[in-house]
């Protein structure tokens, strides 16, 4: 079993920026890939970026790149995703996941979830 709790989000102007966690606990857990989604109102869920447990190779949703970076401290147990310049159409509610697959980004991989934490973006 693997837990993972999210924490850091909040309300945030557009432009500005928030550094969400996920703590991650259990056995083996550092060896999962984290992948952190995102659940904007009335759409799908989508992937955001993921992290390797392997090599800390990392993948980055389009729409984030250059914006968004992912990182991983296996001392702390802790993932984390830096987001800046951030836009309206970033507001979601944000889940970190583990998967025992490798870089993988299809939510069908991914076996344990966290809870979320809400992103707001707004003037």
């Amino acid at each position: 079993q693997v837990q993972l709790v999210e924490s850091g989000g909040g309300l945030v102007q557009p432009g500005g920026s928030l550094r969400l966690s996920c703590a991650v606990s259990g056995s083996t857990s550092e060896y999962y890939t984290i992948g952190w989604f995102r659940q904007a109102p009335g759409k799908e869920r989508e992937g955001v970026s993921c992290i390797s447990s392997s090599d800390g190779s990392t993948y980055y949703t389009d729409s984030v790149k250059g914006r968004f970076t992912i990182s991983r401290d296996n001392a702390q147990n802790t993932v984390y995703l830096q987001m800046n310049s951030l836009k309206y159409e970033d507001t979601a509610v944000y889940y970190c996941a583990a998967s025992i697959i490798d870089l993988t980004m299809r939510e069908d991989d991914y076996d344990y979830w966290g809870r979320g934490t809400q992103v707001t973006v707004s003037s």
